[in-house]
Formats: C-alpha cells, structure tokens, sequence
C-alpha cells in the first residue's frame, strides 16, 4: 500500500512540475510585481526580516511544526518584529479556542457522552538569526496551558484514543499536550541558493514523519478537536529527545531523524527522559508555490506507555494545497494517509479536511476514515455474532466561524461546529446509532498576516490585516 502511494506521490509531482515551469515563465512576464502579489500577499519573500526555519532561500510561509513543509501559499497568523541591530528576527503563533463541546449528545446513556467548558491553546515563539553569508540559527520554543485549561485528563472526543490517564488508557478523550511541547535549536547553511544542509535538535522536539502536526496545518486551523486519525500520522510532533539530519535540492528534501518513540508520560509538567531508540525518514516535495507532498515512515520503540511490550511501524503520506483567492480569501486543504502496524497486522487512518476563508467569514469540513481495534477501544467481546477484531470509524465534521472583533492585529472569531459519525453494528450496540456531536467556540488569534505597502521609512513591513 504504501509503495503504491509513494508512486502515486511521485507520479502527481512530475505533473504538478510541469504547472511550476509555466508558473515560472509567467513570474519571469510579471517582473514588475513582487512575487508575492501573485498570491494576493498572502505569500512572503525572502528579502523580509525572517525567512524559512531551515533555509535563507526559501519563504517562511513554507515552515511547518519540526521540519516539515507547508505549500509556499500557506496564509500564516503571526506577529513578526522587524531585525535587529543584531541581525535577529522574531516571531510568535497563537491560537485559543474558548469552548463548549458536548459528544454523543442524542444517545442518552450511551458510550462516550460527555460535554466541557475548556480552552484548548498552544504558543510558539521563533527566533532567527542570519550567520554569515549562508548561515542561518534559529531558536524555537512551544508551550500548552491544556493542562490547566482542559484538565490532566484532556477534552470529550467522541471515538479518540491514545495515551493514559491515571494508569488507563484515554477513550472517548483527546490527551492534552504538555505544557512545554517543543524547545529546539535548528541550524543551516546554503551550499547554494538550491542547496541547504541542516540539522534540528528537540527536547522536546518532532522528528521527520508525517505531514505538518494538526495544530499548524492551516486546514485544520478552525477546527479545535485533533484529529480521530491523530495517533496514526502526526502523533509524534511531541517526543523527549530528537535529532534529525537533512538535504534540500531545489523543491525536494530528503531527511531523516533518531528519537525517544516514548509519547509523552501523564505529568505534563515535566521532561520526560530522553532517550534514542527510534528513527524515521522522510522525502518532501513541493514542486509549485501550491503544493507540498511528503511520504515518511518511522520505526517507533514503545510509543505507548500502556503498551510497551508493542513496537510501531508507522507509515504516512500527505497532500497539502493552498492558494489565495482574492484579497483575505484563500483555501487550504489536505489529504493524510497513515498506517500503525505492528505484530503482523496494521490499522489505517484517511483524512481529507477542507477550509475557505472568505473575509471575515470561514466555513471548513473534516472527513476522517479510521480504523480501531476491539483493544484500542478497549471493548468486551461479550456480543455474540458481532466481534470482529477491527472497526471502522466514518467521521464527518462540519464548521463555520465569524471574525466578530479584531483590534492590535489580533482576531476574535465566533464558531460553531457539528461532527455525524457512522459505525458497524457492534460499535451501535455502545454508542447508539448515528453519534452526533457539537460545539461553539471563541478562538483568539493574531490576524492573518500579509505583504503591505513601504511604510514611512522604505522597508516592507507586515501586519495583520485591518479592514
């Protein structure tokens, strides 16, 4: 299977390629606007204050969680500060999402009814510096306040597993993320404009596999829930102990990592114990402005702590695509597929999520297809005639939101979202026929940042965008 997908990747880039030559042509034709005004200033160029993570020569809208790449297009929500005396450039991500959310709710005395006021969150705060003529260091650190936000034993999710709490496993509950997610020292060099080597180092950190973590990917930017498929694709993106090598041509990288396959332990205060017992690899390609495809796969040592006697093969492939569709509208989306297999046998994850924002106004979907185990579920095999070893989980989640506030470059937007989900029999027989689930959040945010006219002094400044 994921042979064929790794064809099926290479075969869509050498046509996606041809798309990027003409693009090309058509930049070298329009030499008299700024690149970035090609995506309606959603995309940044290299001659601003911060680039690319991981090389000077590409534009920061490519940055993902670790190192992996978004397209070229990606709209980014940031506060940046212009360089330095000193040459450092800073940057800082945020997202707080205020909500309620109440599962299973028609299925009285079913499984997996819950409901919560919490707020989910994340922080990541960048600095970059340029080392000589090719050098380039940066330093990035990510904290979560879930803990106290949502609780130790995480937010309702109707069918999610994966970590423990007080010794059990987590079901029907998103884990929350520690509370220091990432702290990491990256450094680069250009060989050439078309030739970077680098190397990345995380306590905690995230190594090379899987598409951009769900809290970064701009599809999945509206949607507060992680995804069902989490465990089987980006789950990684918090590891005590990473260290990952790699080597970019042109619009291809290929690198590789070692790490602690330990996800993280229930305190979520503290370091975990680093360790090295695992490695992954994986190649990325974005071969147009629109675009980014990677194929990766990870051998992890234990990952669960509720099962560590069982080792992981986890395989992954993505399609990310962006492009600006006017002045503060765009659509992003993504296809993830990733497979968990281990003693012989494997379970598979599809994800498919879409969002378009139209001003002020975001509507988004998320379509999941996955499969669980009658253990990861942790279920009885006390139904007679209905005991498969595996179930198949059909989530499909629907949203919109609305920019209700925006002031200092920062947003407030109003959502609400619905989740239908679709089972076999036997997981009826626990959860009630056709599970639906809902919310209605708050999400505090820096505004979306863009290209602006020269300011009063002649530099390109960025700011989130005011209407």
């Amino acid at each position: 299977m994921h042979k064929f997908l790794l064809v099926l990747l290479v075969g869509i880039t050498h046509k996606i390629a041809a798309q990027h030559q003409h693009h090309e042509g058509m930049s070298m034709l329009m030499s008299d606007k700024p690149t970035a005004e090609l995506n309606y200033g959603l995309t940044m160029d290299t001659t601003m204050g911060m680039t690319h993570s991981l090389s000077r020569n590409l534009p920061m809208n490519r940055n993902g969680s670790g190192t992996s790449w978004h397209p070229d297009n990606t709209p980014m929500y940031a506060y940046m500060s212009q360089p330095t005396p000193k040459g450092w450039s800073y940057m800082l991500h945020y997202a707080i999402y205020l909500r309620y959310t109440s599962q299973n709710i028609y299925n009285e005395g079913k499984r997996g009814q819950g409901s919560q006021f919490g707020a989910p969150n994340w922080f990541m705060g960048m600095a970059q510096r340029k080392i000589g003529q090719r050098g380039l260091f940066q330093i990035r650190a990510m904290i979560s306040l879930d803990p106290l936000t949502v609780g130790n034993g995480g937010y309702p999710l109707l069918f999610q597993t994966g970590e423990t709490y007080k010794g059990q496993p987590l079901i029907d509950r998103q884990h929350p993320h520690d509370l220091v997610s990432e702290l990491s020292v990256s450094y680069s060099h250009a060989l050439s404009k078309d030739i970077d080597l680098f190397g990345y180092v995380g306590y905690p950190g995230e190594p090379a596999l899987g598409p951009p973590a769900f809290m970064h990917r701009i599809s999945s930017f509206n949607n507060p829930d992680a995804p069902l498929s989490h465990h089987w694709q980006d789950a990684t993106h918090i590891l005590f102990g990473v260290a990952t090598v790699g080597f970019r041509y042109k619009w291809a990288k290929l690198e590789g990592s070692t790490f602690n396959g330990r996800e993280p332990d229930e305190n979520r205060y503290n370091f975990d114990k680093p360790q090295v017992n695992s490695y992954s690899y994986r190649v990325s390609i974005n071969p147009s402005p629109l675009w980014a495809l990677q194929f990766s796969q990870g051998f992890l040592h234990s990952p669960e702590e509720a099962h560590p006697e069982e080792n992981i093969t986890r395989t992954t492939a993505s399609i990310l695509y962006s492009k600006g569709i006017g002045p503060n509208r765009y659509v992003t989306s993504a296809l993830v597929w990733g497979r968990n297999s281990h003693d012989g046998t494997g379970e598979n994850s599809f994800l498919a999520e879409s969002s378009v924002q139209l001003n002020k106004l975001a509507v988004y979907g998320r379509y999941e297809n996955v499969t669980k185990s009658m253990e990861e579920l942790q279920l009885i095999n006390d139904v007679p005639g209905f005991d498969p070893f595996v179930y198949t989980i059909n989530n499909l989640t629907l949203g919109a939101n609305y920019r209700i506030a925006q002031t200092h470059n920062t947003d407030l937007v109003l959502g609400v979202q619905l989740t239908g989900s679709a089972t076999g029999q036997t997981l009826q027989l626990y959860y009630g026929k056709t599970p639906v689930s809902g919310e209605i959040y708050l999400r505090l945010s820096p505004s979306l940042m863009t290209m602006r006219s020269m300011n009063h002094s002649g530099h390109n400044r960025m700011k989130g965008m005011k209407h």
